[in-house]
C-alpha cells in the first residue's frame, strides 16, 4: 500500500483498527509484537493471524499450504494475493496450481507487521486478489541481535542467528535460519531440510529518502506421507500416519534481489522497486494410486522453473485544506520467464513418460489511480480504478497447443465511510477484481493425454464484490469489527485430484458475515475472538449439485496472551472449521477440525526460554479432506470414491532457547 499515513501506523501498532484510514471493515494490520507469541508448526500458520483464514497442509512440510477464506477452497493460495517486501509470492502457470504460494521461505521473527485487505476493494491489489490479500513486512533494521535454537519431537530442530550493524550511515541486517523436520510418519522419515536466508543493506539521509537493497535464499528437500484414502484405514491397510506411495516429496528453491526506495516530502511521497526472483520446484505425488496405469501406479512429477522480473512506480500527494484529498498513483509490471512447467509420469522419482512440457513467457502491466476525499468532517470517500494487461505466449510440446493470447481488464473500486463518533466507522465499499487462468489454458486446443478437442479458457476471470460493515473502539481497550459481504465469481477454480493442480469451473456466488474482536484485557492479558460464517455456491444450475467443494461455512478462532512484568509470557490459540462440502451435491462432508496450540515462556535480560505444545489436546480430526476416485490394488479398474484426507499430527513438544548478543 502506498499510503504513508497507513504505513506509519504499521510500525506502531499491534492489531491496528485503522480508524479514519480505512476503505474497508475487513482490513487490518498484525505486527510482530502479536506474531512472537503465537506457537506455530509452519512458517505458513503466520497467516493465521488474519481473521478468518485457515491454513492447513496435505502433503509433506515443504509443500505449500492450503488455505480457506470466505467460502474459498483457496488451494494453495489463488484468489489471495501474497507480497513480501514488494515481491510477489503468487506463481502463475505454475506446474502445480494457479496462484501458487509457497511461504516456506518466510523466516517468522524478521516479519515486522502484516497488512490484510479482503474483497476486490483495494486499487493497489490486481491479481488473484478477489478474495484478498496480505501485503509483509519484513524489519529493516535489526530489532535484536539473537541466536535461537530450538528442538522438539520428531527429530525436531532448528537455529536462527539474526542481527545488524549500523555501517557508516547504512545499516546491514541479516538472518539465517537451518531446520530439520522428520514428521510423525510410520513408513516415511520427512527429511525435511531447510535453509532460509535474508541480507538487507539500508540506509536514509536527510532529504528523506530511505532505501534498501535485499537478498533473500532459500532451500529446502522433503520426503512425504500424503493424503489417504479413507478405506485404507479402516481396512487396517494402513494407519492414519501410514502411505500408499512412500517415495513422494520435493524439492523447491527460491533466491531473490530486490531494491526499494521511498522519498517522503512535506505533502508529496514516492516510492519504487525492482526485483529479480529465480525459482525451482520438483514436486512428486500421487493421489489415485493404480487408475491409469495398474501395472507402474498414477505417481507423476510436476517441474517449474522460471526467473521472475518487476517493479513498482508508486506516488501520492495531498492537496486541499486540511489534507482534503489524498492521490494515490501506481504502475506495476511482471514478467515471468519460465523455461519449464511439466508433468511427468514416474516411479519412484523416475520419469519414465512425458504428459506435458512447455515452456511459457507471461508479462503483465498494470497502472492503477485512487482518490481518497475527505467530504466533510463525517464523511469520506475512496475511488479507485485500476486497468491490467496480460500477454501469454506458450511453446508447448504438442505445437497445437502452442500460441499467444492477450487480455485486458478494467477494475473500479469505491468505499463510503461514515465517522459515527471519534471510536467508530461505519463502510460501504464496492469493487471489481480478478485473477488470471494458467497461460497453458489460453491456448490449448487438444487434451495432451486423450487427444480430444477442449475449449480454451478465458486469459482474465472477473470478480465482483460489496461490503457494508463497522469498525469501532466501543470501550478504551476493545476493537472490533463487523462486516456483510458479497462476492460473484465468473469462473471457479478448483482443485482437481487426479491431476494434482486447479482447473478453471463454473462461475460462483458467495457472501457471508465476519465479526472480529480484539480486546486488551490489561497490561499482561490480551484477548483475540473472530467469527466468520459463510454461504458459497455455484451460480448457475447443474444436475451434479451447486455446492463448491472446500467451502467452508463456518470459522472461528480465539486466543488469549500474556507478558508479565516478571519475565512470565504465555499464549493459547484455538482454531476451529465446520463441516464442508466435498461435493457438488453435498452428499458428502467433512468433519470439521478443531485445534488448539499453546506456548509458555521465561525471559529476563539477554536469556528466553519458550516451550510450544501443538495440538494440545491431541486432536485426530483432519487438516484437511477431498473425494475423488483411487484405485488400490485389486479394486475395480475405475476406482473407489472415497474420502482422501490427512489427519492432524499428534501433540508435539518443542523448547526454544533465545540468547540476545
Amino acid at each position: 500500500m502506498a499510503n504513508q499515513h497507513i504505513e506509519e501506523v504499521f510500525v506502531e501498532g499491534r492489531r491496528g483498527d485503522l480508524l479514519g484510514i480505512a476503505r474497508s471493515a475487513s482490513e487490518g494490520t498484525i505486527s510482530q509484537l502479536d506474531l512472537a507469541l503465537r506457537p506455530i508448526q509452519r512458517p505458513g500458520d503466520i497467516l493465521e493471524a488474519i481473521p478468518g483464514l485457515i491454513v492447513t497442509q496435505h502433503s509433506g512440510s515443504g509443500k505449500s499450504n492450503q488455505m480457506f477464506l470466505r467460502g474459498f477452497n483457496l488451494d494453495h493460495g489463488t484468489d489471495f494475493a501474497t507480497w513480501i517486501d514488494g515481491m510477489p509470492v503468487n506463481m502463475r502457470t505454475h506446474a502445480h496450481g494457479q496462484g501458487y504460494t509457497d511461504v516456506n521461505f518466510l523466516i517468522p521473527e524478521v516479519i515486522a507487521n502484516l497488512r490484510y485487505v479482503k474483497g476486490p476493494y483495494h486499487a493497489e491489489l490486481g491479481d488473484f486478489s478477489s478474495a484478498g490479500g496480505v501485503h509483509i513486512s519484513t524489519y529493516r533494521k535489526a530489532p535484536v541481535n539473537r541466536l535461537q535454537l530450538e528442538v522438539g519431537e520428531d527429530s525436531y530442530n532448528r537455529l536462527l542467528a539474526m542481527g545488524g550493524v549500523d555501517i557508516a550511515n547504512q545499516h546491514l541486517f541479516a538472518a539465517i535460519e537451518s531446520q530439520y523436520f522428520d514428521g510423525p510418519w510410520e513408513d516415511v522419515e520427512g527429511n525435511a531440510q531447510k535453509l532460509n536466508g535474508l541480507l538487507r543493506l539500508s540506509g536514509d539521509d536527510s532529504q528523506g529518502l530511505e532505501w534498501s537493497v535485499s537478498a533473500m535464499f532459500y532451500d529446502n528437500d522433503w520426503d512425504s506421507a500424503d493424503q489417504i484414502p479413507q478405506r485404507a484405514v479402516d481396512q487396517k491397510i494402513i494407519s492414519e500416519f501410514g502411505s500408499i506411495d512412500d517415495s513422494l516429496g520435493g524439492n523447491s528453491r527460491r533466491s531473490s534481489l530486490s531494491t526499494q526506495f521511498r522519498h517522503q516530502g512535506d505533502s508529496l511521497a514516492r516510492s519504487w522497486g525492482a526485483y529479480v526472483i529465480s525459482y525451482d520446484m520438483q514436486l512428486w505425488s500421487n493421489f489415485t494410486y493404480f487408475i491409469d496405469d495398474p501395472v507402474n501406479g498414477d505417481q507423476f512429477e510436476q517441474r517449474d522453473k522460471r526467473r521472475i522480473f518487476g517493479g513498482h512506480w508508486k506516488q501520492n500527494w495531498v492537496g486541499g485544506g486540511q489534507e482534503q484529498f489524498r492521490q494515490n498513483v501506481g504502475l506495476e509490471f511482471r514478467h515471468d520467464d519460465i523455461d519449464e512447467v511439466g508433468l511427468y509420469r514416474t516411479v519412484a522419482r523416475q520419469r519414465f513418460a512425458t504428459t506435458r512440457q512447455d515452456s511459457v513467457d507471461q508479462s503483465s502491466a498494470a497502472l492503477f489511480y485512487e482518490l481518497a476525499w475527505q467530504l466533510s468532517e463525517r464523511w469520506r470517500t475512496t475511488l479507485g480504478l485500476r486497468g491490467d494487461y496480460y500477454t501469454f505466449d506458450v511453446n508447448s510440446d504438442t505445437p497445437l497447443n502452442s500460441g499467444e493470447a492477450n487480455d485486458s481488464i478494467i477494475s473500479p473500486k469505491a468505499s463510503l465511510a461514515y465517522s459515527l463518533s471519534s471510536a467508530s466507522e461505519l463502510y460501504v465499499s464496492v469493487g471489481r477484481g480478478f485473477h488470471s487462468n494458467d497461460a497453458r489454458g489460453t491456448t490449448i486446443t487438444i487434451d495432451p493425454v486423450t487427444n480430444n478437442a477442449v475449449d480454451r479458457v478465458d486469459p482474465l476471470v472477473r470478480s465482483t464484490g460489496a461490503e457494508v460493515g463497522i469498525k469501532s473502539q466501543p470501550v478504551d481497550r476493545w476493537n472490533t469489527s463487523l462486516s456483510l459481504w458479497y462476492l460473484k465469481l465468473d469462473s471457479e477454480l478448483l482443485f482437481v485430484g487426479d491431476a494434482g493442480n486447479t482447473e478453471a469451473s463454473r462461475p460462483s456466488r458467495r457472501y457471508g458475515i465476519e465479526f472480529n474482536n480484539f480486546f486488551v484485557l490489561s497490561d499482561i492479558w490480551t484477548l483475540e475472538a473472530d467469527l466468520a460464517w459463510t454461504d458459497a455456491e455455484f451460480s448457475d444450475s447443474s444436475p451434479d449439485g451447486n455446492e463448491i467443494p472446500g467451502a467452508l461455512p463456518f470459522v472461528a478462532s480465539a486466543g488469549v496472551t500474556a507478558q508479565a512484568p516478571n519475565g512470565w509470557f504465555g499464549s493459547m490459540h484455538v482454531r476451529h472449521f465446520s463441516s464442508y462440502p466435498l461435493i457438488e451435491d453435498d452428499s458428502v462432508e467433512s468433519d470439521g477440525s478443531t485445534v488448539a496450540n499453546a506456548s509458555v515462556g521465561w525471559g529476563r535480560g539477554n536469556i528466553k526460554v519458550q516451550v510450544d505444545v501443538l495440538n494440545l489436546f491431541d486432536s485426530t480430526d483432519h487438516d484437511i479432506d477431498y473425494f475423488y476416485a483411487s484405485r488400490l490394488p485389486g479394486e475395480p479398474a475405475g476406482g473407489v470414491e472415497d474420502i482422501h484426507y490427512k489427519v492432524l499430527e499428534p501433540r508435539q513438544w518443542r523448547l526454544k532457547v533465545s540468547y540476545a548478543l
